[in-house]
């Protein structure tokens, strides 16, 4: 019982850990990873009650967000990031997951190989042969709130004795996974609501530009998070500092277009390519986001404002609008003619420029009104370009280490039509 007693402390000590991130999808990943340490499961995986379009309509599925394994994760290299595959699953009771959601109750099988024929659940072996990884035991306990809204599933897989052996979950397991879930979801409650809020102010700016939607803020927020992931692995960054910075980095890289609220909408509508003179009041968006942070109250205000602000700015200085005070619009670096500098290289804040190139890619790989979205190879060979002239050549060089990652957040995060 004393063993039961320090996990469960060990509970409540991740209660509070898991209420300071601010990011739903952060915090996502990290419930997935906590749950598996306290029930010491091999992988995992976490699945949100959302509708999806099907050809008679939207139906609630469970859709995977996140999947961890550390028996595939030992075979990668070093920093490099396990790739899942993304699929859906219904909530009735064919399957292990979707009966847990059906029932919103926890589901407990020691061999998914060797199921009880009276259960009404089977599991598909699909999974294990496309992985290379065998399922034996899992546990799966519904994500629900204190009203009984379902909000999705933790599965845990093949839970592992201190010999390494793969084992079924217990009792203690169900108890301990159980008040894990309720602590995790009132701290995704608070996520949501956070969420909702960001996007509301999206949507804002999605009312005034059409391009400015939830779907690309997301995919953005995604690339520049895996783009900060991989070059803070590079630069040594201790665990504790990246998880802070990535959660803050991911709330402000959704906002980095939040300027455009005050462009025309004559100009933000226009169903062709701008004018020099439209170009120019366009640009003056990065202005207009920085000065909604020009008080700032906390790290993510900070980053925000620098990320509004810079997002446009090349790293050979080309960029916009340079040196420029955006409180007061005065020149803060001007050249023999009396024009304003751009930033450039270090002088661009690391936020910036991962944003920079989150932006464009993402942009380049969109239909817009004025051009059909290029191809893969087209875009990749444009930011290959690209290096070292608009974009840090660093973060190019960490963009193609992650490729695998970018491509998947695309997957997550498709445009909707």
């Amino acid at each position: 019982m004393a063993a039961k007693k320090t996990d469960f402390k060990s509970i409540i000590r991740l209660d509070s850990e898991l209420n300071q991130i601010q990011d739903l999808d952060l915090l996502l990943e990290r419930i997935l990873l906590e749950a598996r340490k306290v029930v010491r499961a091999d992988a995992g995986s976490l699945y949100v009650l959302e509708n999806v379009k099907e050809a008679d309509g939207e139906v609630e599925k469970l859709v995977i967000k996140y999947s961890q394994n550390d028996t595939l994760q030992k075979e990668l290299p070093p920093g490099q990031k396990l790739i899942y595959s993304v699929f859906s699953v219904a909530v009735n009771d064919k399957t292990v997951s979707g009966y847990c959601a059906l029932t919103q109750k926890l589901v407990n099988v020691p061999d998914v190989y060797n199921i009880a024929e009276d259960a009404p659940y089977s599991y598909n072996t699909s999974f294990d042969r496309i992985s290379g990884y065998k399922t034996t035991s899992t546990l799966s306990v519904p994500l629900k709130t204190a009203e009984g809204r379902l909000l999705g599933i933790i599965q845990m897989i093949n839970s592992k004795d201190k010999k390494g052996n793969t084992v079924p979950f217990t009792r203690d397991d169900e108890f301990l996974i159980t008040h894990f879930a309720a602590n995790a979801t009132v701290a995704l409650q608070r996520a949501y609501i956070t969420r909702a809020m960001i996007l509301r102010m999206i949507k804002m700016s999605e009312l005034r530009d059409p391009k400015e939607t939830g779907t690309h803020v997301n995919r953005v927020a995604g690339y520049a998070v895996e783009i900060y992931d991989r070059w803070a692995f590079r630069h040594g960054i201790p665990d504790t500092e990246r998880e802070r910075f990535r959660d803050v980095l991911k709330i402000a890289a959704m906002l980095h277009d939040v300027g455009k609220v005050a462009i025309s909408d004559i100009i933000l509508k226009k169903p062709a390519r701008f004018t020099p003179e439209e170009y120019a009041i366009m640009q003056h968006h990065t202005v207009y986001g920085a000065l909604l942070f020009d008080d700032p109250q906390s790290p993510m205000d900070n980053i925000s404002r620098d990320i509004a602000l810079t997002h446009h700015e090349n790293w050979d200085g080309t960029g916009y609008p340079g040196w420029i005070d955006p409180v007061t619009e005065k020149p803060l670096k001007t050249d023999e003619a009396n024009r304003i500098l751009g930033k450039k290289g270090e002088e661009i804040p690391l936020p910036g420029r991962i944003v920079a190139l989150a932006d464009v890619f993402d942009a380049l790989c969109s239909k817009r009104v004025y051009k059909e979205p290029w191809t893969e190879d087209q875009v990749l060979s444009e930011i290959r370009n690209l290096r070292g002239s608009k974009f840090d050549p660093e973060l190019v060089d960490v963009f193609f280490e992650i490729l695998p990652s970018i491509k998947q957040i695309q997957n997550l995060n498709p445009e909707k039509n």
